[in-house]
């Protein structure tokens, strides 16, 4: 690893430990170089192979965790739900879908894994992210989705 600041390579791992939920390691470093000696940080990831997402009109497109970042966001606005835990639901999809063999993977099957992990945590967040993933035109969409709610075995949430 080149020193950042005088391009050194020899340098020493001073700590190492897990980031990232287990994903990376963070590494402290220090640059041998006598006359420098600045320490740093780096990371280190499994390089994976990129996931496709095929959206329903067709297209393709890279994934993008910042999507369901997003459209977590707009669901749980005004929720109990905290950052942290949209955070952990974006990883827990991505490493499921980073486990898949297929990688060209329909966006649809990305909203089933979302809703998954979201109908156990809150119920109104449920119902935003469903409504917007679904599409729903009319009240009748959202009382269907609230009646499959109520007689599923699911049903028993903290929202």
């Amino acid at each position: 690893m080149r020193c950042p600041l005088c391009s050194n390579l020899e340098n020493r791992v001073l700590e190492s430990r897990a980031a990232d939920g287990g994903h990376s390691v963070r590494r402290r470093r220090e640059c041998l170089n006598p006359a420098c000696g600045h320490r740093f940080t780096t990371y280190e990831r499994i390089d994976t192979v990129p996931i496709t997402i095929l959206k329903r009109d067709g297209r393709r497109e890279s994934f993008d965790r910042n999507k369901i970042i997003s459209g977590l966001q707009r669901a749980c606005d005004k929720t109990s739900l905290s950052f942290d835990q949209v955070e952990e639901i974006t990883s827990l999809v991505e490493a499921t879908l980073q486990k898949m063999a297929n990688r060209d993977i329909p966006s649809t099957e990305i909203g089933e894994l979302v809703l998954q992990h979201l109908r156990s945590l809150n119920e109104v967040a449920y119902i935003r992210f469903a409504s917007v993933y679904s599409q729903f035109q009319s009240i009748q969409d959202f009382m269907v989705i609230v009646r499959q709610m109520q007689t599923s075995p699911e049903a028993e949430t903290e929202g």
